[in-house]
């Protein structure tokens, strides 16, 4: 299912978001392939069955829910990450419950406005689909996705410490 283009801020730049699709598993997986793009996720990429996992749990969350986790795309078409939200998906801790937003890009698209244009459409949809409330969960050292939650307008609340002995910061934001 494609999704159409996000309207564009100012100055950002033009970006598609679309239900990810079996092979989007495969790109995910070699766009995220990169130790500085993953510093925050464990170090190092996730297996591909992960993968496969993530975008057939996500493709449940937009056929139920509204949205998901979006494959995000550039004028191109071609896939520079994902955006989107998802409900919160550990039981054991963080925001148990809440709607969660999120944005991971590869690196080649960093700097250049695309998760906080992507990001902006994620709140625009989840808001249309009645979501009340969104989460950032950002690890503490993770200023560039910091930056994203801040233009936002999110602001930061609780910090949770992560199964892998992590600080994430919890910024919220009313929709």
């Amino acid at each position: 299912m494609s999704i159409a283009p996000a309207t564009p801020h100012a100055s950002a730049p033009a970006v598609r978001l679309r239900v990810p699709t079996d092979e989007d598993a495969l790109t995910w997986y070699r766009v995220f392939d990169d130790p500085e793009v993953m510093e925050f996720f464990g170090g190092r990429r996730a297996d591909l069955c992960d993968y496969e996992e993530l975008t057939a749990r996500q493709r449940r969350h937009d056929a139920e829910l509204g949205y998901c986790l979006w494959t995000l795309t550039d004028e191109e078409d071609a896939v520079l990450g994902f955006t989107g939200a998802q409900p919160w998906p550990h039981a054991h801790y963080g925001p148990v419950g809440a709607i969660e937003i999120g944005w991971r890009l590869g690196r080649t698209a960093w700097g250049r406005g695309y998760a906080s244009a992507a990001a902006r459409t994620t709140l625009e949809r989840v808001r249309a689909a009645g979501v009340g409330e969104v989460v950032a969960m950002v690890h503490e050292r993770n200023a560039r996705s910091m930056a994203v939650a801040e233009r936002l307008g999110m602001r930061r609340a609780e910090s949770y410490d992560t199964p892998r002995g992590q600080v994430a910061v919890c910024f919220r934001l009313e929709l």
